[in-house]
């Protein structure tokens, strides 16, 4: 069904052709002067520290969500990235566990340490099943207190050159623990919304992302971020289980999900747009719709 509304609709919209000449700096090639935090398309990873999850070919098959580090994500443009963690500190996905969230903390510090003007939002959840990790906002904030940006609702109307040298808007989601407080260096789950559909049919997730994105206010008169998700789950009734097949379905349909937001009048609410397996592609067409929105061509 995607493939034929694909083949009648095409992938095109306002931006579609622009390529960023350097992935790795889009926003400050952007110009940090002209581009508020409201009209970004902030490209995102599923599971993003996933990468060395479980035992390979064994049970990583079942829980990789990507292939490339944490670094290599940021460094291939990614802006929006969705760790989960447990009890004791480590990444995890479900009961499968991998590194230590220091691995992440200074990757995200490595490639803020070689940009000037590259601005990102790092959710930290506590995993479902799990407890929050003990003093975990402590931890954080040792390590990354020179680049938090407060939790503040005028920052949605903000430039990046605003908010410099501030370069991270942390959401921190635990399960147990007190939310963040108005004010504090860490922004609470009300700030990053999704409407998580659990399905493996493609079809299914891409119609229900479209509705459930046409509901949000526009992103000029919101403040908070809404993701939408390019991705699909494997189900207990199907014999399909591993992550890329089944995620495989709706993967190369991100440039026709936009061009459809633009049909159906809904363009204006895209903001964080998320995928597993992520690709240059995919953050092309962030990219370029984040050019068109900057230009005033949307």
């Amino acid at each position: 069904m995607l493939f034929d509304l694909n083949e009648n609709c095409g992938e095109t919209f306002p931006g579609c052709d622009y390529r960023p000449t350097d992935r790795k700096n889009w926003m400050a090639s952007l110009g940090p002067k002209d581009l508020h935090i409201n009209n970004i398309v902030w490209p995102g990873t599923h599971n993003s520290a996933t990468d060395r999850i479980g035992i390979p070919c064994i049970s990583r098959p079942f829980a990789q969500c990507q292939t490339l580090s944490v670094y290599q994500q940021l460094a291939l443009g990614t802006r929006v990235l969705d760790i989960r963690v447990n009890e004791n500190n480590r990444v995890c996905h479900g009961i499968l566990l991998t590194y230590n969230i220091d691995v992440v903390i200074n990757d995200v510090k490595k490639f803020l340490f070689e940009t000037t003007s590259e601005v990102i939002i790092l959710e930290i959840r506590t995993e479902y099943g799990h407890r929050d990790p003990p003093e975990f906002e402590d931890y954080l904030e040792e390590k990354l207190s020179m680049y938090l940006i407060h939790q503040d609702d005028y920052v949605f109307g903000k430039t990046i050159a605003e908010l410099l040298p501030k370069r991270i808007i942390c959401v921190w989601k635990p399960r147990n623990s007190p939310q963040p407080k108005p004010g504090s260096p860490f922004w609470s789950a009300e700030y990053l919304k999704d409407n998580w559909i659990d399905t493996d049919l493609p079809s299914t997730k891409f119609d229900s992302n479209l509705k459930y994105l046409s509901d949000q206010a526009p992103v000029s008169s919101r403040y908070f971020f809404y993701r939408v998700e390019n991705t699909v789950t494997a189900q207990p009734d199907n014999p399909v289980v591993c992550v890329r097949p089944v995620t495989g379905r709706i993967h190369g349909y991100a440039r026709l999900f936009i061009n459809r937001c633009f049909a159906e009048g809904c363009a204006n609410r895209l903001q964080v747009f998320s995928t597993d397996f992520i690709g240059g592609d995919f953050v092309d067409a962030c990219v370029g719709l984040t050019h068109a929105r900057v230009h005033g061509e949307c």
